[in-house]
């Protein structure tokens, strides 16, 4: 069985495309929440995500903050002027798809959040310290997160949690307990601009990250034609 793990799209339709071409057929689909937010497209990425079945999703801190569940004061500047960017085109169907989304979901042995178990829309999981305290709130062997847009793994040894850091297209073997966050879709910040997402077997408890390009530039301009905020356009050359 191979099941398409990925996260923080953001609205980068090019680049979920490019993840979809390359991971190929699978069986299911499991995203980590934030669809919308930062990028050019947010409608037609809402259409994309409905047509892929069957789907288990979870909800992010964007998509929570388009339909007015959590305070727009959470975000930074740029974020919120982008947010009420995408509020001012999203219809009711698309406000209606997205708040369908749970903050949770247990699949057999996995935990699907955006943020942590303890915090699922908000916490990052951004170290050892806050990922102790998630791995004490895991109630499954292991866990599927998003939010920080940087593939990671944190193993639990002896009450410890301990960072590996894979090269696309390694496969690990997991063993339990874990977090494991496959990366952003459409805005990732470890360094590497590509398009980033897992595959996981839940068979043979495999997960393998992977990297895809996409044309980047394209979307810069498609941002640029929106007059969106030039941080956000530059960051996506660089992978920051």
């Amino acid at each position: 069985m191979r099941v398409l793990v990925f996260s923080d799209v953001h609205a980068n339709l090019p680049a979920l495309e490019a993840v979809l071409a390359d991971a190929g057929a699978v069986d299911a689909y499991w995203f980590l929440g934030d669809l919308v937010g930062y990028g050019p497209d947010p409608r037609a990425c809402i259409a994309r995500l409905r047509g892929l079945q069957p789907l288990a999703r979870v909800m992010g801190n964007h998509d929570a903050a388009v339909l007015g569940q959590m305070p727009l004061r959470w975000f930074n500047e740029t974020a919120q002027k982008h947010l009420l960017w995408t509020q001012d085109r999203l219809d009711a169907e698309d406000l209606a798809f997205l708040a369908t989304a749970s903050q949770q979901q247990i699949i057999d042995d996995v935990t699907l959040v955006h943020g942590s178990p303890r915090a699922p829309i908000t916490e990052y999981l951004l170290g050892s310290e806050e990922a102790e305290a998630a791995l004490r709130d895991l109630t499954t062997p292991w866990g599927f997160f998003g939010h920080t847009h940087k593939p990671i793994l944190w193993q639990e040894e002896n009450g410890r949690a301990s960072p590996y850091f894979a090269a696309p297209g390694e496969a690990l073997r997991l063993k339990p307990r874990a977090l494991l966050n496959p990366g952003s879709v459409g805005q990732p910040r470890d360094g590497d601009p590509r398009a980033a997402y897992a595959i996981y077997d839940p068979d043979q408890r495999l997960w393998t990250w992977h990297r895809v390009a996409y044309d980047i530039a394209a979307v810069q301009k498609r941002m640029q034609s929106f007059g969106l905020p030039e941080r956000n356009i530059l960051r996506l050359t660089v992978g920051r």
